[in-house]
């Protein structure tokens, strides 16, 4: 009976424990269906991800190192910009590395422990990132319309404090959302229709009620979705607004450049998640939004340091005096020897 079962709802027999009281099976390990089911295209994504983790991880690991070193960068926002590179490569790492296992392997299981590890942890840096944006989004609308108080405004203190409440606020939504998923019950499947494990592609295994879930969900994203995004929004009015104020034209041209490689990472990350979660739910859909998850999951925080550091002046101006000071150096060692 119970294998009857098991092969009903398409669950393997080494990935269930036995029959509870309550006539459910409970899943022990997943099965992750992957970015693709082509083998041929197994090994040049493979490759592909690998070097976009690389980058990934070289480009966050400079740019924290890059503003640690410089006393000319040691400001509130690149103070915020160090702990968006630090969420960018966490965030990656969390999902990166078991994708590219998962594409030199036959089959990518995954255990419930670790699946819901990965979930946590993916919510954590997510949701960190929301609010990271948010926070950059008001240090521009203070520099911008408020440059007298900025000092006093964005002090220290401050900083610190808005960044230990971007961490909080992402340990709490991860802390609900995962807390809730550990009372679902899975026993119609193993099988996830995702590459790593999201919250709704494993809401969609549940046999049990997922209503607690649902409210969760609804509540946390008004939280995390529509507050940040409210911040930005409103930030941004307020910009132009002052801009629009000043009536020189070189003053206009120079007030909006500290503000467009934020506005490029806000509309990059927002956009593709937008188009993950806001679009209807169906097999089609669900695949597109693999795509658009890798968007946001892998490549986002991959470009993030490559924007801040192609379209910032201070960054380049900073690494290029770094790179002339190595030039110097190497060249002074060699004629020492």
């Amino acid at each position: 009976m119970l294998k009857l079962l098991i092969h009903k709802h398409g669950i393997s027999f080494h990935s269930c424990r036995k029959m509870t009281a309550g006539n459910h099976s409970t899943v022990t390990e997943f099965i992750l269906a992957g970015l693709t089911e082509s083998p041929e295209l197994q090994l040049p994504l493979f490759f592909l991800f690998l070097g976009v983790y690389v980058v990934t991880v070289v480009g966050n690991l400079a740019m924290i190192t890059l503003i640690g070193l410089s006393a000319h960068l040691h400001t509130p926002m690149y103070y915020f910009l160090s702990n968006l590179s630090f969420i960018d490569l966490c965030h990656s790492t969390v999902i990166t590395p078991k994708m590219l296992v998962n594409f030199v392997t036959e089959r990518n299981f995954i255990s419930y422990q670790a699946c819901m590890t990965q979930l946590y942890f993916f919510l954590v840096f997510v949701i960190s990132e929301c609010h990271m944006l948010a926070i950059m989004a008001y240090d521009r609308y203070v520099a911008i319309c408020n440059p007298l108080l900025y000092n006093v405004t964005m002090s220290y203190q401050v900083c610190s404090r808005l960044v230990a409440g971007v961490y909080i606020m992402g340990l709490t939504g991860a802390t609900a959302h995962t807390g809730c998923m550990l009372r679902v019950l899975f026993c119609k499947a193993d099988r996830i229709n995702h590459y790593f494990c999201d919250l709704f592609p494993l809401l969609e295994l549940s046999c049990s009620s997922t209503y607690i879930n649902e409210v969760v969900v609804l509540c946390f994203s008004a939280l995390n979705i529509l507050a940040p995004s409210f911040m930005i929004l409103s930030s941004y009015i307020f910009i132009i607004a002052s801009i629009l104020r000043i009536r020189s034209t070189e003053g206009r041209c120079k007030a909006p450049s500290p503000c467009s490689s934020h506005i490029s990472a806000v509309a990059i990350f927002f956009g593709s998640a937008a188009f993950m979660y806001l679009q209807p739910s169906s097999v089609s859909s669900m695949n597109q939004g693999k795509v658009s998850s890798v968007f946001y999951t892998i490549i986002v925080p991959m470009l993030n340091p490559l924007i801040y550091s192609l379209r910032n002046k201070d960054v380049r101006v900073v690494l290029n005096k770094i790179l002339e000071n190595r030039r110097k150096w190497v060249f002074c060692l060699r004629k020492a020897l």
